[in-house]
């Protein structure tokens, strides 16, 4: 390790507050499916910021909207509209359905909007009901509200006291949900893959009675879409594959391909929020909304989420091919959210070697890894994961 480098990650241990194990490198640049460390070392990257760079690293769309942009208006403050503002909320009314639009920073806060808009509407129209039924092993974000929603293992137990109103149940079973309703309860909040939570899917019986029983009780039902938006699992936005529209959608990650930016969308009849209710200094911040637009328009110009359909399933393809001979297990996933099983709980391990060969993938449990390219990956790139992939393996799991 060279002197600089070890001098950036003595400032980074003493100075950056903990909150990850992070391994000892320094990124410094990017360029479509690799990035590179202060070392010059390159590496593949399969994690894709966590689903964010849907159009790779360093797009030229991204640098000539920032760069337009910044040369017009930066910040003119919430309490005015602003044109990208605009633009970029017709556009994604007309992709969606979903009349009208509230612009945040991440995920966190498209879902804490939500939140509170369920709220809101229990206020006026159910009698006070407050009450929002989530799943076990879902993920929502890290505000406080958030991380009550969140039904990963442990985390009742942090930041305690939690923020009352979220009601748990299994994943996938609507019996379950139809069980949990009472007058208290406002909404239902689900993700259609839980991405953090392993990727597993929703079926397609279970999202046609959530949209049944939601409507028949006067719920809202909001779709988490953070992670499975802007044509990551094969369409524009996952719901797509079900034939059902939420009244609540929330978007993030790939929206900003990898600028921060996230949006709450939601049918006119639900535009219930009075002045001073909903805010945020950075809500629609004209540089964010210029990023969104230019890359939503790339993703729907270049048709990634058919894209994305076609490599997912050469990834699959290729993931079954090695099973046997790994013993993997689950092979799942849609579009370019993927991930499989291994034999023995050994995915830090895994991971880790696999930065050291140039590779960079994510293990959500001990268990699992996860697979969430940018959506341009092509063939060639996916035979260059296997091999590094099978290459760490070899040394790991081979029977």
């Amino acid at each position: 390790m060279d002197p600089y480098t070890d001098e950036l990650l003595d400032d980074a241990n003493s100075s950056i507050l903990f909150i990850a194990n992070r391994p000892q490198v320094v990124m410094e640049h990017g360029e479509g499916m690799y990035v590179w460390d202060t070392e010059g070392k390159r590496y593949l990257d399969f994690i894709g910021g966590w689903a964010v760079t849907c159009l790779g690293h360093s797009p030229q769309v991204i640098s000539d909207a920032l760069l337009k942009q910044s040369g017009k208006l930066v910040n003119v403050s919430p309490a005015f509209y602003n044109k990208p503002m605009v633009e970029f909320a017709r556009l994604l009314t007309k992709l969606t359905g979903l009349e009208r639009v509230f612009f945040g920073s991440t995920g966190a806060e498209a879902n804490e909007s939500a939140i509170k808009l369920a709220r809101k509407y229990g206020s006026v129209h159910k009698d006070g009901a407050y009450e929002i039924i989530t799943t076990n092993r879902s993920f929502h974000g890290r505000s406080l509200a958030t991380m009550a929603a969140t039904g990963k293992a442990g985390w009742e137990q942090m930041f305690t006291p939690q923020v009352p109103g979220f009601v748990k149940v299994p994943f996938n079973d609507i019996e379950a949900i139809e069980r949990a309703i009472n007058r208290k309860t406002c909404a239902v909040l689900v993700e259609l893959i839980q991405g953090e939570g392993g990727v597993y899917e929703v079926s397609f019986a279970y999202i046609q009675e959530l949209r049944k029983l939601c409507s028949e009780h006067g719920i809202l039902l909001i779709f988490d879409e953070i992670q499975t938006g802007i044509g990551r699992t094969g369409s524009m936005f996952t719901y797509e594959h079900y034939g059902v529209l939420p009244d609540v959608l929330t978007l993030a990650k790939g929206i900003g391909g990898g600028f921060p930016l996230s949006a709450m969308l939601a049918k006119e009849a639900y535009n219930l929020f009075d002045a001073g209710d909903q805010g945020g200094t950075y809500t629609g911040q004209p540089l964010a909304m210029a990023v969104g637009y230019a890359v939503v328009h790339e993703v729907i110009r270049r048709n990634l989420p058919q894209q994305a359909a076609e490599q997912g399933m050469y990834v699959l393809n290729k993931l079954h091919e090695i099973q046997a001979l790994y013993g993997l297990t689950h092979i799942r996933g849609k579009g370019l959210l993927l991930a499989f099983d291994l034999p023995e709980p050994r995915g830090t391990e895994l991971v880790s070697a696999c930065l050291q060969a140039g590779l960079l993938i994510n293990s959500p449990n001990p268990s699992t890894i996860r697979l969430m390219p940018a959506l341009i990956v092509t063939k060639d790139e996916i035979n260059e994961m296997m091999t590094i992939l099978c290459r760490t393996m070899d040394q790991l799991f081979k029977k």
